[in-house]
């Protein structure tokens, strides 16, 4: 083989490379969902809980960049494995509109249910358009409600002797942690919801230590091997995904959400989590 046929075969090559690369970041990835399994050891956690299942599901995002049917499907598998506890994490809506509302009910109406509880917090996307629309997130809210599914705002919800302890969104309109925290008591089980994980970093969390449960990253959506993801919307940019041991005996779980903002991912797919709580 000639030096120019070398040249012009090994271009092709590379096309062909970036084409196939280029489908499976936008046709394969974003819909090739993972169910991530972890044992959750809590505190303090009544003997009825252990070996029961707390299933999270995170940034759903229904609108128009993406099918959202794949989120039913996803609902609809991940039904079967007949959660305990299910708990929804934040960003419900990519808002821009009132027809992202009807989208919502849709989804909603196929919603995974925990056999003992079913219950969400919101993130900064249901607050609408620069965060700052608290009408659009009370309308989030009663569709949730509506699909009976409590929504945490700065309260506790108990579930058999565990309490899930629900921030609002740290960007919204209604971020108060201490008023969540301020009936906190660490001699029993708890769990925090909080979309946003820079949460963490701030001094509001006192003696507590258990689990906190985080999305709003996506894992970046886009992870070279080896690297970190080279965009990530929080300032710690430890903050990816996964579990992350914090100080005063927090766990930190990050989830890489189910939804998308735009339709791309590579080495960072969709992520349901599953709980084992002992």
């Amino acid at each position: 083989m000639n030096r120019r046929k070398f040249i012009k075969k090994s271009a092709y090559g590379i096309l062909g490379l970036g084409v196939i690369s280029g489908i499976y970041t936008w046709q394969i990835e974003p819909f090739w969902l993972e169910f991530v399994k972890i044992k959750m050891k809590i505190p303090n956690l009544p003997d009825s809980l252990k070996g029961k299942t707390l299933m999270q599901i995170s940034d759903i995002h229904v609108g128009a960049r993406f099918d959202w049917n794949y989120l039913i499907d996803s609902f609809k598998q991940a039904q079967n494995l007949n959660p305990d506890i299910v708990v929804y994490t934040g960003d419900f809506v990519s808002y821009d509109k009132e027809n992202n509302f009807q989208d919502l009910k849709t989804v909603m109406s196929d919603a995974v249910k925990g056999k003992l509880a079913t219950i969400a917090i919101l993130g900064n996307h249901d607050y609408g358009k620069n965060w700052a629309e608290p009408e659009v997130a009370n309308s989030i809210v009663k569709i949730l409600e509506d699909s009976e599914i409590k929504v945490l705002r700065n309260e506790t919800k108990e579930v058999e002797g565990l309490s899930i302890i629900g921030m609002d969104d740290f960007w919204g309109t209604n971020f108060s942690p201490e008023e969540a925290l301020e009936d906190l008591n660490s001699e029993t089980a708890n769990v925090v919801l909080c979309h946003n994980p820079d949460v963490c970093d701030l001094d509001v969390w006192g003696d507590y230590n258990s689990w906190i449960l985080s999305g709003h990253t996506h894992g970046g959506q886009v992870k070279p091997p080896f690297l970190p993801p080279p965009m990530l919307p929080v300032k710690n940019l430890k903050y990816s995904s996964g579990k992350i041991d914090l100080s005063g005996g927090r766990t930190l779980y990050i989830n890489r959400a189910l939804g998308h903002l735009w339709q791309v991912r590579f080495n960072c797919r969709p992520e349901i989590t599953v709980f084992e709580m002992e």
